[in-house]
């Protein structure tokens, strides 16, 4: 059996825990900042878990995460 390949995007976007779930950061922090509050803001900065139906699909591309 030959070895699976890691999908480098999704290993770039998402991160396991401990526990095994998947963890992403969240969109909308890069550019048009200006007219976003200070606290939209730094929500944006936190790390928020995926959610469990879609949850498989990115495990599966991360074989050995």
């Amino acid at each position: 059996m030959p070895k699976l390949k890691t999908k480098k995007g999704v290993k770039k976007r998402f991160k396991l825990t401990a526990k095994g779930k998947v963890k992403r950061s969240k969109e909308g922090k890069r550019h048009i900042l200006a007219k976003k509050s200070r606290k939209r803001k730094r929500g944006l900065t936190k790390a928020t878990v995926v959610h469990k139906t879609f949850e498989k699909k990115i495990k599966k591309l991360l074989p050995y995460g």
